[in-house]
C-alpha cells in the first residue's frame, strides 16, 4: 500500500555529485523516519543516512560531510544529496521508510536505484 519511488542515480566521475529522491505514496499514516540504505556488491547493506520526522539525521561515517540527508513532510520525500563521490560509494542505493501503522511499526522499500562511481 506504500510505494517507493527512487530518482537521481546514475554514473558520475570521482568528485562529482549526484542527488537522489524518494518519493513516496499510498497509505501513509505516521511517518517515523525515512532514510538511504546502499548494497555493493558482496557486501551488506549499510544505512547511509536517515532523517526522523523530527527533523534529526544521522549519517554513517564514511559520508559524513560529504552527503546531506533533507526531507519535506508534506511531500513525503527524502533527498540525499551526494558530494565529492568517491568509487567506495558504488552502490545500489535504497530508499527506506518507517510508520507507525495501528501501533505497529512497519518497514518498506525501494526498489533500488544504482550509483556508479568512476575512479
Amino acid at each position: 500500500q506504500v510505494q517507493l519511488v527512487e530518482s537521481g542515480g546514475g554514473l558520475v566521475q570521482a568528485g562529482g555529485s549526484l542527488r537522489l529522491s524518494c518519493a513516496a505514496s499510498g497509505s501513509i499514516f505516521a511517518i517515523n523516519g525515512m532514510g538511504w540504505y546502499r548494497q555493493a556488491p558482496g557486501k551488506q547493506r549499510e544505512l547511509v543516512a536517515a532523517v526522523a520526522i523530527e527533523g534529526t539525521t544521522s549519517y554513517t561515517e564514511s559520508v559524513k560531510g560529504r552527503f546531506t540527508i533533507s526531507k519535506d513532510n508534506a511531500k513525503n520525500t527524502v533527498l540525499l544529496q551526494m558530494n565529492n563521490l568517491k568509487p567506495d560509494d558504488t552502490a545500489v542505493y535504497y530508499c527506506n521508510l518507517r510508520q507507525l501503522i495501528a501501533m505497529r511499526e512497519v518497514e518498506y522499500w525501494g526498489q533500488g536505484t544504482q550509483v556508479t562511481v568512476s575512479s
